[in-house]
């Protein structure tokens, strides 16, 4: 094991599900590892946001566990009893008709809300949130960080970038071929709205997947484990309604959803108590590319994400995985 002062330094820039899924897995190894992310709080995608009336999941909104790893770690997740099956009727809405969903495999979400995964994943790394690189320099085989704010990162033996596309081809510039494969993927945006109801909606399912519409998805969302009682629903608009719309005010948005909402699932209009609207400017890859993670060996300058693994969650943590064995084996 080498001695403190010798100990590989590895940077990771994004605290989402790969970024911390590489960091965890490299501090593990026994390297000293960074991570920095511009958002609030880890979690990346799967995050969530409470208000009075508590806890919406806004972005991903569950996840199922097919590779053995991750089976193992939602496994683990719920034992420690930050992850549990969600055992909800979830179905296909279509101009009111509301069917069965014919694919039910076991779907899981974090408790008491989706970004607890995150915070578990990153309770005992060095994360900093709020923080924006600014540019990634290589000198004397050391990667020199400075951020946006102009502060300056001690120097890392390694990167990587765990950014949507359209974010990390920007900082994996100094290893073209990188930068190229990632500015070859876009992710379609995703409107999500979050609305309160101060009773019941006499909707069957919990979960729907919607056709015909602006909308894509719709969940009760207090309908998982571990949240509080309510009436609480996350609207997401498709791809092509939110790609249309990006740039609309948000109330105009979260209107124009909830009355998709109604339409799609033939529930009579109630007022809400509460309306919001998110806007997801990267939220799912069309398509992901199928590499596992991105990696310069001679530079030690990789890139993660859901992006390079399919758009999952899970996808997401393999990927995390992938690049934080690539990152071993180079500085080993």
């Amino acid at each position: 094991m080498p001695t403190p002062s010798s100990t590989p330094r590895v940077l990771v820039v994004g605290a989402g599900v790969a970024g911390l899924a590489a960091a965890q897995a490299l501090h593990n190894s026994g390297l000293t590892v960074s991570v920095v992310d511009k958002g609030r709080a880890p979690g990346g995608r799967i995050s969530s946001r409470t208000g009075d009336h508590g806890p919406f999941d806004h972005g991903a909104q569950y996840f199922t566990a097919r590779d053995p790893r991750f089976q193992a770690r939602v496994k683990a997740w719920c034992a420690a009893g930050i992850a549990a099956p969600w055992n909800a009727r979830i179905g296909v809405a279509r101009n009111g008709d509301l069917t069965p969903k014919d694919e039910q495999p076991t779907r899981y979400v974090g408790i008491p809300s989706m970004r607890a995964i995150a915070l578990h994943q990153a309770r005992l790394l060095d994360v900093r949130c709020q923080v924006k690189v600014g540019a990634l320099e290589r000198i004397n085989g050391q990667w020199r960080t400075t951020l946006a704010s102009g502060e300056a990162l001690e120097p890392a033996d390694a990167v990587l970038i765990t950014a949507p596309s359209e974010q990390a081809h920007v900082l994996l510039a100094p290893a073209p071929a990188l930068a190229a494969a990632a500015k070859r993927v876009r992710h379609a945006p995703c409107w999500a709205v979050m609305v309160n109801f101060e009773g019941r909606l006499d909707i069957a399912y919990d979960g729907l997947f919607v056709h015909d519409s602006p909308l894509s998805w719709v969940a009760r969302d207090s309908a998982k484990p571990g949240r509080p009682t309510g009436e609480r629903w996350v609207l997401h608009g498709s791809a092509e309604w939110s790609e249309a719309h990006i740039e609309v005010d948000p109330d105009a948005v979260a209107g124009q959803l909830l009355a998709a909402f109604f339409a799609s699932t033939g529930h009579a209009r109630v007022d809400p108590q509460r309306l919001v609207a998110h806007r997801w400017r990267y939220a799912i890859a069309e398509p992901p590319i199928d590499r596992g993670c991105l990696f310069d060996e001679e530079l030690r300058l990789g890139g993660a994400g859901d992006w390079l693994h399919g758009a999952r969650v899970e996808g997401a943590y393999l990927s995390g995985l992938a690049a934080a064995t690539r990152v071993r084996e180079a500085l080993t």
